[in-house]
């Protein structure tokens, strides 16, 4: 059985259900809560000695401000809100930092120097999972669509990160433990 992790930052719950709404026009159900993804899964181990790192990390950092923007795309084919906050980075280095992953993790993750902050509203669909891919055409709308109904894009403080756990049975990644930033 295959356990995967990965860290997300989780948008206040007005405008997370806000999101949902507005992709449940296009997908039926999505693998996972609108989030901002801080660390991919790579060196986030089933024996979950990572954590303790993580908290360590949160611990000595302070609680900062985020904004969400713009939709943009990964190539043609992922659709994003982009996200501007000096401070995310820094927290996504620290993180990556103490848990090490290897070089090619970090690389196949867009880690580090590669990290772009996003929050992904839709994909395009790919082989058979037709649940939640989406066609160009689709992902145009949404796009579209996006600067209407998801404005105006909110700005607010981070002070938790979220680790999900990929759930095998409902395929859909859930809420594993929130972790506190330094008050």
């Amino acid at each position: 059985m295959k356990v995967e992790y990965f860290i997300g930052i989780v948008p206040p719950e007005e405008y997370l259900e806000r999101i949902e709404h507005f992709q449940n026009k296009w997908i039926k159900r999505s693998g996972v809560e609108p989030h901002i993804t801080l660390k991919a899964q790579g060196g986030l181990t089933p024996d979950k000695k990572w954590i303790d790192k993580v908290q360590k990390v949160c611990d000595t950092f302070k609680p900062f401000q985020v904004s969400l923007d713009k939709p943009k795309y990964f190539g043609d084919h992922i659709l994003y809100l982009s996200v501007v906050s000096h401070h995310l980075h820094k927290l996504h280095q620290e993180i990556v930092q103490v848990i090490s992953p290897s070089e090619d993790l970090i690389e196949h993750y867009f880690e580090l120097e590669a990290f772009v902050p996003h929050l992904t509203l839709g994909k395009e669909q790919y082989g058979g999972n037709i649940s939640t891919g989406l066609s160009k055409k689709e992902l145009k709308e949404m796009e579209r669509l996006a600067d209407k109904e998801l404005t105006p894009y909110p700005h607010f403080e981070v002070n938790f990160i979220r680790v999900y756990e990929l759930n095998i049975e409902m395929q859909r990644y859930e809420r594993y433990i929130d972790i506190s930033l330094s008050n």
